[in-house]
């Protein structure tokens, strides 16, 4: 038991400061919670994780492999990816300006919330996924990060793998679970502003081209 915390709390100590750290992923999810709610936070996070798990899964057969040593693979998916956040991006700007429009046509008072919601909890849970595994630096990062604590001693290295990528993911969902409580209830005491809301889904538009261009200028 002793030998088992020796090895891996540096590893768990690791997990929990790479999750707190700022980064894309818990930008997109602040985004979300604070133009659309709790609910859909909750599933963008999900999907987050999902898509990281894809990774862990994908380390774990070697494949993403391919990804480190082709520069044509990386670059597949790093364009593939950044046509996904800028396509996500535009379309929350003409969302906002939509609103923004039909505004006009409710009575003055009649303020209606920050956003009437229109994403599905399975389409946040789906961007969630795609923007996780069409990063193309998230699978080098799990190659690069999960072998340094993979024992050959303690049995499959591959199982090991899964579950070190598994511990990684859960610790990073209370993480952005916790995030999206803070965010959705900030976000409740600024309801019913209708052009705060016009702005959020702007910030928010502005936020996935931003993320677009972060991975378009990313290397392998």
């Amino acid at each position: 038991m002793a030998d088992l915390l020796v090895h891996y709390t540096p590893f768990l100590i690791a997990a929990v400061l790479l999750n707190i750290s700022p980064g894309p992923d818990m930008a997109y999810i602040i985004g979300q919670t604070a133009v659309h709610g709790r609910k859909i936070g909750f599933f963008s996070s999900f999907g987050v994780v999902s898509g990281a798990f894809v990774h862990v899964l994908a380390a774990a057969l070697g494949l993403s492999a391919i990804l480190a040593t082709s520069a044509l693979a990386f670059s597949i998916v790093k364009w593939v990816g950044v046509a996904y956040l800028v396509w996500l991006g535009v379309s929350a700007l003409r969302s906002s300006f939509a609103r923004r429009s039909s505004a006009g046509d409710h009575d003055g008072d009649a303020d209606p919330v920050i956003s009437r919601t229109s994403i599905t909890a399975f389409a946040a849970w789906r961007q969630g996924v795609m923007i996780d595994v069409l990063n193309p630096k998230v699978a080098i990062f799990f190659m690069a990060f999960l072998p340094q604590f993979v024992d050959p001693a303690s049995g499959d290295g591959a199982v090991q793998f899964l579950v070190l990528g598994t511990t990684v993911n859960l610790i990073g969902l209370v993480v952005e679970s916790a995030l999206v409580l803070m965010v959705a209830s900030a976000a409740v005491r600024i309801k019913g502003h209708r052009k705060l809301g016009a702005w959020l889904h702007r910030a928010l538009g502005t936020m996935f081209i931003a993320l677009g261009a972060r991975l378009a200028l990313s290397q392998q």
